[in-house]
């Protein structure tokens, strides 16, 4: 992780950690950066955002600094992060930046940046930013005169995407009545105009944007109202998106979750039934349940698990050309039709097998049966030495043993906080707090354990 740069692009608190000055910035070099390859001519950079009232604000220094540096940036408005990611890899644009900070709260914000490719972008290029904006290496020259860039409203991607969307089903869903949370977020109007198209009887919850009430009590992190709708209007599911719509969880017809892991399970086994799924393979993340690799292994699936974040999960998919992965929280990832974790994508595959099947979603989801889970935040003096310490790693390795084939410990370090995360998963609760507590006593006896949260 860089100095602004995380694996989710550049995060933090708009107006405090992300300001408009840092947004300006990064759009001065990726302007001049991409220029470079054009001759002098103007690059062309393409700009989406969600509907956070901060994001205007990205949106205009942005398209101020790209424009300054003699490229183009264009504007899709209030969209999605997969709708950027597929324009900016389909029209041929040298870059695409997202400004959303997906999941979290209104008075947060980022700046995502994509390759040509619609890919998370390089590490190398955002640490030449991260170098500019600490003023490390020089300031790009301002373009002048007819070198000033264009900032050009681009509307119509938003929805040559739609178009794109609608076009991946291959059966109409007008005998299915589905609800869709989007989160008063970026899927607000996108969920609606693909699932009306595709004949469905759509209910929409959470699309009344302010600026000031994305992710608020509804979405992929509040599912809760979707549920109980779902559950008390009889539907036959509802899809509940994030902020910028890269994410999607599902809620059956009883109203149960219906999560990432499960999902994985759904597409998975029915890509390999019909002989789509390469190797049999999914890719996953070290957080997924123990009881969906218990479900894959009977349906005889293969899985490969990556550090947590998406963005691993797509560089195991591509160095391997695997077509399926994704995360417990809802980002799925299907490299056939995307280049990164798309809801509405993954809402319409859910739909797709439903169909298929005339099998509801309670009883595809029903092979997976979630082991218990106890998860611990451990503070402790230094991350690195506290798991490099023989003691902790013993006590790991014997907590391990212990279990077996009944579940598994995973002991990971946050990438934000000064804490270790200690997690257990078992056939029981007891055998979960017992295998935690005996692997946190053992940082206590080393001396390295601060607080357990």
């Amino acid at each position: 992780m860089g100095r602004y740069f995380g694996t989710d692009g550049f995060r933090g608190k708009a107006g405090k950690d992300l300001t408009a000055e840092h947004a300006f910035l990064t759009g001065r070099y990726l302007g001049w950066y991409f220029r470079r390859f054009h001759n002098g001519q103007a690059a062309r950079i393409v700009i989406g955002k969600d509907t956070r009232r901060s994001s205007y604000m990205y949106e205009n220094a942005l398209a101020s600094g790209i424009t300054s540096s003699g490229s183009d940036a264009y504007l899709l408005h209030v969209t999605t992060t997969p709708c950027v990611s597929y324009i900016t890899r389909t029209e041929n644009f040298d870059a695409g930046v997202m400004i959303s900070a997906s999941h979290n709260p209104y008075y947060d914000n980022g700046i995502k940046l994509l390759n040509h490719e619609g890919e998370k972008m390089d590490d190398e290029l955002q640490a030449s930013i991260e170098d500019y904006i600490d003023g490390l290496i020089p300031a790009p020259p301002y373009a002048t005169e007819d070198e000033i860039g264009r900032t050009i409203d681009f509307y119509s991607g938003r929805n040559r995407y739609i178009g794109y969307l609608t076009g991946l089903a291959t059966r109409s869903f007008e005998n299915y009545h589905v609800a869709l949370d989007c989160a008063n977020g970026s899927a607000w109007m996108i969920g609606r105009a693909v699932f009306d198209a595709l004949g469905a009887k759509t209910s929409i919850l959470s699309a009344e944007p302010d600026g000031l009430n994305i992710n608020r009590n509804c979405g992929s992190t509040h599912i809760e109202a979707l549920q109980a709708y779902v559950r008390e209007n009889k539907l036959d599911a509802g899809f509940a998106y994030d902020g910028d719509a890269d994410r999607c969880l599902a809620v059956d017809e009883q109203g149960n979750l219906v999560n990432g892991d499960k999902i994985l399970y759904i597409l998975g086994k029915h890509l390999m039934q019909n002989g789509l799924l390469r190797d049999n393979m999914i890719v996953t993340t070290v957080m997924s349940n123990f009881g969906l690799y218990k479900a894959f292994e009977k349906a005889g699936l293969n899985y490969k698990k990556t550090a947590v974040g998406d963005r691993f999960v797509y560089e195991e998919m591509k160095e391997n050309d695997y077509l399926l992965g994704g995360e417990q929280s809802g980002h799925i990832i299907y490299r056939k039709y995307a280049h990164t974790g798309d809801g509405l994508i993954t809402s319409i595959l859910l739909m797709g097998v439903m169909i298929d099947t005339h099998l509801p979603l309670s009883v595809l989801a029903q092979d997976v049966v979630e082991y218990p889970q106890i998860l611990k935040n451990v503070e402790v003096d230094d991350k690195e030495a506290t798991l490099q310490d023989p003691a902790v790693t013993a006590a790991e390795k014997k907590a391990e043993e212990a279990l077996s084939d009944r579940g598994r410990v995973l002991l990971r370090a946050s990438g934000t906080e000064p804490v270790l995360r200690v997690m257990a998963e078992a056939d029981t609760e007891e055998s979960c707090r017992e295998a935690v507590d005996s692997i946190i006593e053992a940082m206590k006896e080393s001396g390295h354990l601060k607080k357990v949260r």
